[in-house]
This record gives C-alpha cells, structure tokens and sequence, in this order.
C-alpha cells in the first residue's frame, strides 16, 4: 500500500511538472527595463540636442572652438539635468509580481502543505483564510462566509462575498462570485478551491500584459520641440543658402561665402534655450512638490497644462475610499445627517444606533482604528460610545446572499438609557431593507420603502435595522466625495476641461456620486456597451459621455484610446491594479500616493502625495504656466538670434566690415541671454488668467503666430537701433574700429536687454519679476564692465566710451521700449477681443503668453 501511495505521488508529481512545462511558472516575467546607458543615449536621439551637438562639430572644424565648447557645454547640462531627473527603471510590472504570494497552503491526498506559491498549476487544490492573498485564479468549492477584496482589480471597495454557485461563461469580473481571483486581499471567512489560471492567464496576467505592452508616447512639448527643431534646421539650410548667393552674385569666392553661410546658421541656433527649457521644467517638477504632486518626468510637468480631458476613477480618487454612514432615517425623526447627531438622540435613533454597534464583527487595531468589513466599519464609527464592551453576545446568525441579513443574540449589562431595552437577552438585526422587514413588519412598511427608495436613488446603500421583531431605523452607507473635488471640478470645467468618472460599480452609484462631485450633463455608459462598440463608433459618441461604470482595466485603455484618437490629451487618475495600463497609457498618468498600489504610482507619471483629486487644480495651473514661460523666453532668444542674424547677413551683403566680433556674439549667446531667459522662465502666471485659457491641441506649435510676431517685432527694434549706431558711426571716418564696435555691440545689447523685460507675459508689472529686474541689473553691470574694465577690453576688443556715447545708447533703448509698450498693449487689446469671443463659446482665452 506504501509502495503504491509513493508511486502515486511520484506521478502527480511528474504531471504537475509536465502541466508547468507547458503553461509556465505561476509568475510574471517581467522584461528587462532600459538601462542607465540606453535611457542616456535616449536623451541625445533628442532632435534638438542633435541639432546643438552638429553645430558644434561644425563650429570646431571651421576653428571657432569657444562656439564649440559652449555648446557641448549645454548640451552636456541639459542632458545630466534630464537624466538624473528621469533615472529610474520602469518597475510597474516588478511591482505586479508583489501582489502574487511567496507560499501558498496546497491540499494534496487530504494533506495540507506550505508550499512556494509560484509553483501551482491548474486542478492544485488549495486553502485560504483572513489575511492571505490569493495565489492564483481559484474557482470556490468550498466557502465559509468568504469575502475578498477586489478593489485593485475591480475598483469596487465593498468586499465580495465568495459562492460555490455556478455562473455563466459571459459573467463580468466583478460579478464573479465563485471565483477568487490571484492578488486579492481574503478580508473575511475562509475558502478553498481548485486552481483554473495561473501566471498570464489569471486577470491580473492580463493587466501584466497590457502594462508591458504600453509604448510612452512622447509628450506635447517635446513634439513642439521636435517641430522647432525641424524649423532651426530648415533655416538653417536656408541661410547658406542665401549667403552663397549673395556671395556668387558679389564675386566673391564660393567656399568663402559657405564658411560664412555656415558660422551664421550655427550662430542662429539658441544654445541656451534647451538649459532655459530643462531649468523650467526642473523648477516646475520643484513647485508640484511643494503643492504635493510629485512628476517622474520633466516633460509631464508642461503636459499637465495641456490636458483637454481628466478620467478619475472614482474610488479613492474622487471618493475618500472610506464606507461612512452619512445619513439615518426613522419614523420618529424622519432624515438625520450622521455629521450632525444630537446629543440626546429620541429611542427610535438610539436603537438604530445600537443594532449597528452590536449586530457588527469590527474590530480595533492596535492603532486604535477599527479594521474588518466595510459596512462594519462604517457602523460602529458612527457611533460615540461602543457599547460591546458591556454586551455579551450568545449567539450569531451571519450575513449570507441568501438571507441578507444578520443578526446577534446577547445581553446587555448596561443598556444605553435613551434605547429604552431591558437587560434580558435581545436579538438584533440588520440587513436589507425588504430582508429585515419579513423579520420584522410594520404598519408603516409603504412609507419605509419610500425612505429607503429615495436613499438608495441617491447611490446610498441602506440597511435597516430592528430590535426583536421591531423595526428600528435605517442606517445609509456610502463611500462619501472628498471634501474640496466638486469645487475642484467646477473650476476644470471653467477652464475647458472635460471631467469623464470611470469605475467598476453599477451604474446607479456612479451616476449618484457624479452628480454629487459635479460631473452631470452627459451620458452614462456601461463597459459591456463598449464592448458591442467598434472603435469608430466609440470615438464618435464618446464624448458625449461623462460617466462610464463597470468598467474593466481593457474598457479603460479603450476609453483612453478612443479620446486620444479625436484629439484629447488625456489625464488618467487611478490607484489600483486595475488602473495601470489606462495610467501608462494616457498622456499623464496620475496615482495616489498614500492609498495607491505600487503597480499604480511605477505606471503613472504624477504622484499625488495627499491622494486628493483636488491636487490637481494646481498642477494644471503649473503646466499652463510653464508653457507660457517657454513661449516668452522662447521669443526673446529666438529674437535675439535673429538680430544678430540679421545684421551680420545684411553687413556681410553691404560688403562692410562686421559689426561684432566672434567673441561677441558668443558673450551675447551665452552670457547676456541665458540668465535674463531663465528668469523668463519663473515668470510669476495670474492665476486667474492662465485657469480661462483653453487647453492647447497636442499638435499646436510652441512656435504660434503670436510668438512669431513678437520675435519680428523684437528682432526689428534690435536690428534698426543697432544699425542706426554702426552706419552713424561709419559716416563719422568712413572705417569701423573698436570705438564704432563697443557702441554698436552696447546698442545692440542694451536693446536685447529692452526685449527681456518687454517679452515678459502680458499680466506681469514692470518689476513683478524680481528674478528678471536682478538678471537684466547683472547682465547690464556684465557690458559696462567689458567697456571700462581694461583686462576685459582686451579680450572682447571693447574701448571706453563717453557720457555722451551712453545717453545716446540709453535714448536708442528708451526709443524701444515705448516701441514695445506699444506693442505689449496692442497684444493685450487682441487678447480681450479673443477672450470675449471665446467666452461667448464657452471657453476662457486671454493671452499671457
């Protein structure tokens, strides 16, 4: 008989091995994430960076190696800033595999075993009770009062009770009820059942491979960056061109005029704007810390304010993920609110009081905070004095799908005096109100149907609760919005964005809590109508929609999917595994940071320290914000260049001597722009004024009309101011020499000095700025001191220059800076126009940028 037990173990072994052959490990194999070199080389495949690092091997073989050094220099700074910002391995799937047990407890021959949970197959039997995960997709065959939570697979935060029932095939996951499914939490009760999916091919196998097979999609400024890259280059090309013809039509010699080409298409490109850029994001990604959003990425911060479209799930996010009883009812008292309890409470409510304290298996933990079932939990929070301590319970009749309802048999040594119950034993019960009723009826049963209809209407879960066969009150459960998210919604929606609420729950829940949050006016649908859905069709009614329930973690990539395909840059919140791939998928991924799994905050790009939706309002402000800042800085350097272009181009034409030499032109590049750029950078947003702006497309341009006029406009004043000083000075003697070259270099950077204060946004006072009043101080101290510090004559081939050279340098500055004002409240007047218009359709837009 020994012999034949050994053999028949040895081949359920030699089975088991077989069938794990076949359907592998029950784990994840995660892919190997990038390494440190690959995300670096990463950061130079950057179409900007490659634009800066050719301008530098072509500065070095044409001799200028100061041009050459700067360059790398920057290039050098923007990557090392990017790379340490963003180094971190992408460990949404290492941090899935956590959910799976170590060990699991195996029954095999009637012998339960511990055994290493990674090693089951499908037909294992195995066990389960309070407080293990599941280790694989389990079918129930056996279960006492078993309940699991399946919130990070579902979003659902009721537990769910698990049966032996048979289901059909088509049965939605969250409705699945004889099924215990891998990496859920046993919250209550005991269980066991046979293996049917391990590894991949249990549900949160599925999440696996939807995570992995995400692609991050580049973000909408660096697709602005890549277009302006493609504008540099383009110009680039353009301005040897140019200069060759100009050479060819003057006589001169071809490979003279492609050297020239050459040095001014490299002198046109901005080193400093990817440092100014990077700094930007930087300090952003530094003030979302502040305000409790950590970003993971640098680009993610300007994307926040480009967002057409927030999906929040909805528990934990815009629910505090927290079952409260909000609300009681009797017959004596009518409506109660939980929050406003009186202090002497008539019997009706302090018996419906008491039935949720004692007939409740909520326990304390050693924090003093009472863990167990939800509903539980929820009840014996309400009340202010816990009246167990003094009941002795004799009997229980637990909850079951069945009966729907509970109750306990005890005594009380000292019952509370406004209940009006004697010390003898008492039964108390609470369950379902049609359940509790039977059990106890009443002469007044129409009237407490109404109450109880009118609750559960509202999205209440409601529970009725009786002494004997009296009937007591009802008490109603719900998972209450976050305190601040309604306002929070109101002020997105202001501003243009569309607030869509996905969840796992039934439809009449979700649609109660988006009424109460502020998400109402659309349509609400369910995630077996996706399902029937084509992608066109879903594209074509999907905005149209504002509330989506009973939802899979495949219905939620549709629905990202389907916004970003008409054109949405979409905002996914989440804190559960089910919202992982939905989170790596959308545009901005946003995971809570105290209630949300692991698997959640490594797929999102945006943490939200405090877990409240209401975080977010700041964020979009920061992202709107910083894009301005770009465009501002953006048309002040690219202006900046153009001038410089501009006059060397229309000089070298003239056949005149240039204006500035090489040292120069670096000096103004580097030293003169970058710091008054960056301050550009921090320039302080009206608040009020960035949240009317309407999101920008993903495809829009940093590079707007607006901007490009701005960068003429300012180009222009440069150019004819600086002019005007060169040609005075040459008609002076009829040959340029140092003295014409200091006045031209100083009217040229005094005048790039007017751009920097007046490229500031639309709303900022002259000296609302300090960074830039301090930067523009320093960067004009810099140029006198090349002019009169003798060491520094000799380098940058300056000479001191009279009283009366200065004032009229300071009269050609003032001259630009009326012409700028000018310009500033032209811009102002469009802006108001726009904004009125836009305001007619509905949309906020004043300019600041």
């Amino acid at each position: 008989m020994r012999d034949d037990d050994d053999a028949e173990a040895e081949e359920e072994f030699t089975f088991s091995t077989q069938l794990r052959k076949v359907r592998g490990y029950n784990e994840f194999a995660a892919s190997e994430p990038p390494s440190a070199l690959s995300k670096l080389i990463d950061q130079l495949k950057e179409p900007l960076i490659l634009l800066l690092l050719g301008s530098a091997v072509v500065s070095l073989l044409l001799g200028e190696v100061g041009d050459a050094v700067s360059i790398v220099l920057a290039v050098a700074i923007v990557v090392a800033v990017a790379h340490i910002q963003e180094q971190r391995s992408s460990e949404s799937l290492a941090a899935l595999s956590k959910l799976v047990p170590h060990y699991c407890h195996l029954v095999r021959d009637g012998v339960t075993s511990h055994v290493l949970a990674n090693e089951l197959v499908p037909g294992d039997i195995v066990t389960f009770s309070t407080g293990d995960r599941v280790p694989a997709d389990v079918r129930i065959i056996e279960s006492v009062q078993l309940e699991t939570d399946e919130s990070p697979l579902t979003g659902e935060i009721k537990p769910r009770r698990k049966t032996t029932d048979a289901l059909g095939p088509s049965t939605s996951i969250s409705e699945r009820d004889n099924t215990a499914f891998m990496g859920t939490l046993v919250k209550s009760g005991s269980g066991r059942g046979v293996v049917v999916a391990t590894g991949p091919q249990t549900e949160f196998g599925a999440i696996f491979a939807m995570v992995d097979e995400v692609v991050e999609q580049r973000t909408p400024l660096q697709l602005s960056m890549d277009d302006l890259a493609k504008k540099l280059s383009m110009a680039s090309f353009a301005i040897i061109g140019v200069i060759c013809l100009l050479g060819l039509w003057q006589r001169r010699g071809a490979l003279e005029m492609f050297t020239i080409g050459v040095s001014l298409a490299v002198a046109a490109i901005p080193e400093g704007l990817p440092i100014v850029v990077t700094v930007t994001l930087a300090l952003g990604v530094l003030r979302m810390s502040h305000r409790k959003a950590i970003v993971k990425r640098l680009p993610s911060v300007e994307t926040l304010g480009s967002i057409s479209v927030i999906c929040s799930d909805k528990t934990g996010t815009l629910t505090t993920n927290k079952m409260t009883v909000c609300e009681l009812w009797t017959l004596e008292d009518g409506k109660i609110d939980a929050k406003e309890l009186p202090d002497s409470p008539s019997p009706s409510l302090a018996r419906t009081l008491l039935v949720g304290n004692l007939c409740n298996n909520a326990r304390r933990d050693e924090k003093g905070e009472y863990v167990g079932q939800a509903t539980d939990v929820a009840m014996a929070s309400v009340v202010r004095h816990d009246a167990r301590g003094s009941f002795t319970r004799t009997a229980e009749m637990p909850f079951s799908s069945e009966t729907k309802w509970m109750s306990v048999t005890g005594t009380l040594t000292v019952p509370p005096s406004a209940a009006n119950i004697g010390q003898g034993s008492t039964t108390y019960t609470k369950g379902a109100v049609e359940a509790v009723l039977e059990r106890a009826p009443h002469a007044q049963t129409a009237e407490i149907r109404r109450a109880a209809d009118e609750m559960a209407k509202r999205g209440l879960r409601v529970l009725a609760c009786a002494v004997g066969t009296t009937f007591c009150g009802l008490q109603a459960v719900q998972d209450p919005p976050r305190q601040g998210v309604r306002e929070s919604i109101a002020e997105l929606r202001r501003s243009g964005i569309q607030i869509i609420m996905i969840t796992g729950d039934a439809e009449p829940t979700a649609n109660a809590i988006a009424r109460q949050v502020g998400i109402d006016g659309g349509a609400s649908m369910l995630g077996s109508q996706i399902d029937s859905m084509s992608e066109r069709q879903l594209q074509e009614s999907i905005d149209r929609v504002s509330v989506f329930a009973r939802t899979t973690p495949r219905h939620k990539m549709s629905i990202v999917r389907a916004l970003q395909s008409n054109g949405h840059v979409v905002a996914m919140t989440g804190d559960g595994v089910n919202d992982a791939p939905a989170l790596k998928l959308a545009d901005i991924g946003i995971a809570l940071g105290r209630g949300g799994s692991d698997v959640a905050k490594e797929a999102s790009d945006v943490i939200l320290v405090d877990d409240n939706f209401a975080t977010i309002l700041p964020a979009v402000e920061e992202g709107k914000g910083i894009f301005y800042n770009i465009q501002n800085f953006l048309a002040f350097q690219l202006s900046t260049a153009v001038a410089a272009l501009s006059l060397i181009t229309l000089s070298t034409a003239a056949g005149l001597k240039l204006p500035l030499n090489p040292m120069q032109i670096l000096f103004i590049n580097i030293l003169m722009d970058g710091p008054p750029s960056q301050s550009l950078g921090v320039d302080p947003v009206d608040r009020a004024v960035v949240m009317r702006r309407r999101p920008r497309r993903k495809d829009a341009p940093v590079l707007t009309r607006r901007v490009l006029m701005r960068v003429l406009f300012s180009a222009t004043i440069i150019v004819l101011g600086t002019l005007y000083i060169y040609v005075a000075e040459l008609t002076d003697d009829g040959f340029a020499d140092e003295r014409d070259q200091t006045m031209t270099f100083t009217a040229f950077v005094f005048l790039d000095l007017t751009s920097a204060v007046q490229n500031r946004g639309l709303t900022t006072t002259l000296t609302g700025n300090r960074m830039l009043t301090l930067t523009v101080s320093v960067s004009l101290v810099s140029q006198l001191l090349l002019v009169y510090f003798p060491p520094l004559q000799g380098v940058f081939k300056t000479t001191s220059l009279g009283l009366g050279d200065l004032t009229l340098l300071v009269v050609i500055a003032g001259l630009g800076f009326a012409a700028h004002e000018g310009r500033r409240r032209w811009e102002r007047q469009r802006a108001d126009e726009e904004d009125g218009q836009d305001a007619a359709d509905g949309w906020g837009g004043l300019a600041v940028a």
